[in-house]
């Protein structure tokens, strides 16, 4: 096997040493794969371009965003973890990057992970004059609560959820009580979605808490509202997270970082794999379409990167070289 591949490099000259040299120095690589839809196929993608464009013995691991990061650096594994949601523990991924633990990769989300209050499109599309969530409380009329249709109501996630905080807090902010909503606890993921299904199938209004990237997202046009306010983080720690905080202040809703980590023994060894995990970035509005038809068809995190690799050439080709991409299609 050995002369075999040795006369295989000869004759294919100085270029199939390189990629030979590539390949050794990728090696065994291990990509933490966490348990939501997003992160598993983005790390699908890039155990798919690992293995088929740079020669790497890619493998998933199951992770997490707490316990991969933190063995990323106590232990050095997994090598990867392509969705770090960093602004989720800022200390351990500090002292990771500070000590030469970690290293830090490209923004996986190149417009950052949303969250905030959102409305249906086709609400915008009647009433371009609403932009911001003191427009919507200006008109409960089009937001009318299926309890009580002489009211607006503002839709809120689950209990136990930080999202549900912020979205009580900037009720009680923004003063939506006092312009007639009121807060509709939906009481699950579930129950929140089929709000939003409900509404948009009726073509009804609907204003509430939701975040991208998600499925439901990528089948439902919505529009973020926005906040009318700068982000102040001060106030945003003192009370708009606090649950019985009694003087919450309006305030935007700040953009969560969602970057590629590395371990720093990875990254020293991995030559132009680096090039890539460098560069590699999607928007959310990619994300959420590749979601939903995840969603639509019961698809894995390997089905759904064979499907965005198949039909988005012209966004993953840019994060490659002209010979990896073609090794990549090759593959599909």
């Amino acid at each position: 096997m050995k002369k075999l591949l040795a006369t295989t490099c000869l004759a294919a000259g100085l270029l199939g040493l390189g990629s030979a040299a590539s390949a050794a120095e990728c090696g065994d690589v291990t990509i933490a794969n966490m348990n939501w839809q997003s992160a598993e196929v983005l790390a699908s993608v890039d155990k798919f371009i690992l293995t088929e464009g740079y020669g790497c013995d890619a493998e998933l691991v199951v992770g997490d965003t707490v316990p991969s990061i933190t063995s990323m650096i106590e232990k050095g594994e997994p090598d990867i973890a392509p969705e770090g949601w960093v602004d989720l523990l800022p200390d351990v991924v500090n002292r990771g990057l500070e000590e030469g633990k970690l290293v830090g990769a490209a923004v996986a989300l190149s417009d950052g992970a949303v969250q905030g209050w959102w409305v249906p499109k086709y609400i915008v599309d009647a009433n371009p004059a609403i932009k911001t969530i003191d427009d919507v409380l200006k008109h409960k009329e089009l937001f009318p609560d299926p309890e009580d249709p002489s009211k607006g109501a503002v839709f809120n996630g689950p209990q136990g959820w930080g999202g549900t905080v912020v979205t009580t807090q900037l009720y009680k902010a923004y003063g939506a009580e006092a312009a007639g909503f009121t807060l509709v606890d939906t009481g699950s993921a579930a129950g929140l979605d089929g709000s939003i299904a409900k509404a948009y199938e009726r073509k009804q209004g609907w204003v509430g808490y939701y975040w991208a990237p998600t499925a439901l997202l990528g089948k439902y046009e919505m529009v973020k509202l926005e906040h009318g306010v700068p982000h102040d983080a001060a106030e945003w720690k003192r009370c708009n997270t606090v649950a019985d905080c009694p003087d919450p202040k309006k305030n935007d809703w700040p953009r969560d970082k969602v970057q590629t980590l590395v371990t720093k023994t990875f990254a020293d060894r991995a030559g132009p794999v680096m090039d890539y995990l460098n560069t590699r970035a999607w928007s959310n509005d990619t994300v959420n379409k590749l979601m939903a038809w995840m969603t639509d068809n019961q698809a894995s995190g390997d089905e759904g990167a064979k499907h965005f690799l198949e039909e988005n050439p012209d966004i993953w080709t840019k994060w490659v070289s002209p010979e990896v991409a073609e090794k990549v299609k090759a593959a599909l």
